[in-house]
């Protein structure tokens, strides 16, 4: 009997409800090939209509985050011999469309799909020694994935029109220096900071605002600041119309934890003040 083999992608979910992704072909720095493309889209679908899932960490097997599009890969597509068959996949942009927070943990070379998919995330921990590089026009390509759209509001028409154009390499130190990683620590408490980061989430945002918030944050990119505004208030009416919000109020005024429900999830109904909700 033909034991199966390892998935290209592993999971873990902790008793917090954090969905932890590894990128799995240390062998060959997790580079990217369709079939982790499509097991990536498939994880990420199942993680969304699963309500015990709060939060994402995404990171990488081994030395590597992910380098890019594995050679093999990016050989035969280039020379027409097996297109990449675009036209057959959804954007390469899950992580952004995902209604629930997603933690990058970036433990080594980020290039490429790496590099994009770490600024699809979003928060993004990262080792000093971390690699990063946008890496397209040493390849002869274009920014992919709508990077240059996302890359300048991370860290600015000048940063992001060096890395695009030189596809040079940058450390994780440079990295936290223009506003691309929003954490940095050493190599083993990578993994650990990332999942506490959250963790903390899972245990004390509302799922439901977190979604919400999401949303503004793609939303108002090409609003203006009063439409933006405008938008909110409604938006705010909506969410207090929701059992979280009586639930962030209790919980506060008991001085208790918050007991929210996870997206899908039928939540309880709010008690009055002063009344403890059943557990």
């Amino acid at each position: 009997m033909t034991e199966n083999p390892t998935p290209v992608i592993l999971t873990e979910l902790t008793d917090d409800g954090v969905m932890l992704l590894t990128l799995n072909r240390p062998e060959r720095h997790n580079a990217w090939t369709l079939e982790m493309e499509l097991l990536y889209n498939e994880l990420f679908d199942r993680a969304e209509a699963d309500p015990r899932v709060r939060a994402v960490v995404l990171t990488g097997a081994g030395r590597s985050f992910c380098p890019g599009m594995d050679m093999s890969v990016l050989d035969a597509a280039s020379s027409g011999a097996r297109p990449w068959p675009t036209d057959q996949l959804p954007p390469r942009t899950r992580p952004m469309s995902f209604p629930k927070p997603v933690v990058a943990a970036v433990n080594g070379a980020c290039a490429g799909i790496g590099f994009n998919q770490a600024l699809m995330c979003d928060v993004r921990f990262a080792v000093p020694h971390a690699k990063f590089a946008a890496a397209f026009s040493a390849r002869g390509l274009v920014a992919e994935d709508g990077v240059s759209w996302l890359l300048p509001r991370l860290v600015g028409y000048g940063n992001a029109a060096d890395l695009l154009l030189s596809s040079r390499r940058i450390t994780g130190t440079e990295a936290m220096a223009m506003g691309l990683v929003n954490r940095l620590v050493e190599p083993a408490e990578l993994l650990p900071a990332a999942l506490a980061y959250a963790t903390e989430l899972a245990r004390s945002a509302s799922p439901y605002a977190m979604s919400l918030i999401k949303r503004q944050l793609a939303d108002d990119q090409a609003k203006s600041f009063t439409d933006s505004r405008d938008d909110a208030a409604a938006l705010l009416a909506t969410a207090k119309r929701a059992p979280d919000y009586r639930e962030g109020v209790l919980s506060f005024i008991e001085r208790r934890p918050p007991r929210f429900a996870g997206l899908g999830e039928t939540p309880a109904v709010a008690p009055a003040l002063g009344q403890e909700a059943s557990s």
